[in-house]
């Protein structure tokens, strides 16, 4: 898998056809809009939980994003627009942003689509109540699952219960 890095985003998504999990972060902080590469905060837990998953060989680096396509793997975002905190983000650029990824996620046709954050999902696809884990609904062919935001300020979710998570998203996306 190859993708090409979509034009007009600080952040291109790491994207290509067929993946087992399509990674959605809800939108760049301001240092993965500065470094040109997703979850680029130290204290991201992102990384370390995918190592941990067992998904990727080694804990990969920020700016080793593009590897995770050889482990049939993929990140994108809800909204491209870079900010301090997600709580900036407006309900119009979050419906927008849901909006686009379902058109993205229909081109890509990846196997799993992980939303990560419930707020946005909730926000971004209109469903107030919406609880963590699988949804009922698919977005452009996918499943999809809403898992906890890897931010460190997402302290209530520990490394574990994250690497757990996405184990078990990896083993949906590799089924029948």
């Amino acid at each position: 898998m190859t993708g090409e890095p979509l034009p007009d985003k600080s952040v291109p998504d790491v994207i290509g056809p067929g993946l087992d999990v399509l990674f959605c972060g809800i939108n760049p902080s301001l240092m993965s809009a500065e470094t040109g590469h997703h979850f680029a905060r130290p204290g991201n837990r992102f990384w370390p939980a995918l190592h941990l998953a067992g998904l990727t060989p080694r804990r990969l680096q920020p700016a080793e994003d593009r590897q995770l396509l050889r482990h049939g793997l993929g990140i994108t975002n809800v909204v491209d627009r870079p900010t301090r905190t997600a709580a900036e983000l407006s309900s119009e650029e979050l419906r927008a942003g849901a909006e686009a990824l379902e058109r993205l996620v229909d081109r890509y046709r990846p196997r799993v689509l992980a939303v990560l954050g419930i707020t946005a999902w909730r926000e971004g696809f209109g469903r107030p109540k919406a609880v963590m884990g699988r949804q009922d609904e698919r977005i452009g062919g996918a499943e999809t699952w809403v898992v906890p935001n890897p931010s460190g300020l997402n302290a209530h979710v520990q490394l574990p219960d994250l690497a757990r998570i996405y184990r078990q998203l990896r083993a949906v996306g590799t089924g029948p």
